[in-house]
């Protein structure tokens, strides 16, 4: 798996927000979600030279959060499981989308300049947080 910064063009999904709201305050906020908890997500670049790798999303109120603070995420989760992403880390970004059900959940992500794009897989881990 490649740096995680530099590979940074993948969502994922996963997952991922570090922006005004913090978790707890989402959580009051918008109350609860059936994809509420920590989920880890792989994601795979198919296409281009942008690596993969393993990080861990915290969901809250359907809102969607990074748990590194090396990248920022912005997305959410409908009542139905589609989910839409959107991360960046400095001048890398990329966006993405799919569905989550009950456990696990995938889709596809793009790179804001095209230049990679793949797949994303997420799984639930145990416990909320």
């Amino acid at each position: 798996m490649r740096n995680f910064s530099r590979l940074l063009v993948a969502p994922v999904l996963v997952a991922v927000l570090l922006l005004a709201w913090t978790p707890t305050n989402a959580a009051r906020r918008g109350g609860g979600s059936a994809y509420d908890g920590t989920w880890s997500v792989a994601i795979y670049t198919l296409r281009g030279d942008c690596g993969s790798v393993r990080v861990a999303a915290r969901i809250v109120g359907g809102r969607v959060y990074s748990k590194d603070q090396s990248y920022q995420a912005n997305g959410t989760v409908g009542a139905n499981g589609v989910i839409r992403v959107s991360v960046a880390s400095g001048r890398l970004s990329a966006s993405g989308s799919g569905r989550l059900s009950q456990n696990s959940g995938g889709g596809r992500w793009r790179s804001s300049r095209g230049e990679c794009s793949g797949s994303w897989s997420a799984s639930r881990r145990a416990g909320y947080y």
